[in-house]
Order: structure tokens, then C-alpha cells, then sequence
């Protein structure tokens, strides 16, 4: 009887061993593999995306040489236009308030005043989304945060771009929501 355990015993565990191993869903995987890249990829976006002329003081002046440790902590140049006069947030301060996931559905249905081109980032894919939640992220919270909204009328002090729009085509939507959610 024991030289049948002893028999089996090394059948059993090479059968074991030529059994294919479990992979992962493949939408799973594809996530799985991105991950590492996701820093580099978000680092990316913001530089491609356009973030650092308004969210990084200085920045275009510079010709975008503002060291990486002074990127995204907003500005305290403002945008006067018919909406009021916004200021580009600081994100480091923003970002480091919010979960990964957070970051995911509030940049979903981003809805922020101008001249900031919210749709651009809801329109992202959520992989591109939460790069950009990783890079931001790792730069750490710094600054301050950026001078609040004020309402039309409501004079802001220098410096600040004045924003003349054009009159907008025949049957365009021109309604601006009178209070959209905050940039981030």
C-alpha cells in the first residue's frame, strides 16, 4: 500500500505541475502593466497638457524652465472677464486632499470656470486621469493656496489678464454657470 502513495505521490504532484497557470483578465492586466508608467505618463500630460502655464507662477516667462519642485502651487495672476476674475488653484495642495478614486470622478464632470479648459480634463481617459493624480501627487503639497473668486464688478488687484471676448456666433450657447464647481 505504501509503495502506491510512493507511486502517486510524484504523479500526482507532475500533473500538478503541467497545469497552465491563472492569468489575469486581460483589461486587468493591460491595467496592471500601465501602472509603473502611470508617473512618467502624468508627468507628461501636465507638460504637453498646458497645466504649468497657468497652475506654475512664472512659468511661461521662464520659457518652462521653473524647477519641477515650484511646478502646480497656482498663481496669484488673475483672469478678469465677464465670469469675474479667477486664479489658477494651487493642484499640489488640491490634489493631495483627494484619493485616487476621488480625483477620478470629480476630474469626470469637471465643470470650472474659464479661461481653465475644463472639458480637456474631463474628456481624458480615467488612466490618464489618475496619472495625473500620481504625478501630482508625488510632487508633494507646497505653496499657499490661490487668491478666492471674485464675482463680476468686484475689482482685482494686480496682476491680472483682462479677457475681452468676442461676441459669440448666432445661436450659440452663451449661458455661463453662476457657479461652477471650484478648479481643483
Amino acid at each position: 500500500m505504501h509503495a502506491r502513495i510512493l507511486v502517486l505521490i510524484p504523479l500526482l504532484s507532475m500533473a500538478a505541475a503541467c497545469q497552465p497557470t491563472p492569468q489575469p483578465e486581460p483589461e486587468a492586466a493591460a491595467v496592471v502593466a500601465a501602472e509603473p508608467d502611470l508617473l512618467a505618463h502624468g508627468e507628461y500630460l501636465v507638460r504637453v497638457g498646458g497645466c504649468n502655464d497657468c497652475h506654475t507662477a512664472g512659468y511661461g516667462a521662464a520659457g518652462g524652465k521653473v524647477p519641477k519642485e515650484q511646478w502646480l502651487t497656482g498663481s496669484d495672476q488673475g483672469f478678469l472677464g465677464p465670469w469675474g476674475t479667477t486664479y489658477p488653484s494651487n493642484l499640489r495642495l488640491s490634489v493631495s486632499k483627494m484619493s485616487e478614486a476621488d480625483w477620478v470622478a470629480y476630474s469626470g464632470s469637471l465643470h470650472t470656470r474659464p479661461p481653465m479648459p475644463d472639458f480637456m480634463v474631463r474628456d481624458l481617459p480615467e488612466q490618464d486621469r489618475r496619472a495625473l493624480h500620481r504625478f501630482i501627487s508625488s510632487l508633494g503639497p507646497a505653496g499657499k493656496e490661490a487668491p478666492a473668486y471674485l464675482p463680476p464688478g468686484q475689482a482685482p488687484s494686480p496682476p491680472y489678464f483682462q479677457l475681452v471676448l468676442p461676441e459669440a456666433p448666432a445661436g450659440a450657447n452663451t449661458t455661463m454657470a453662476s457657479e461652477p464647481a471650484p478648479t481643483p
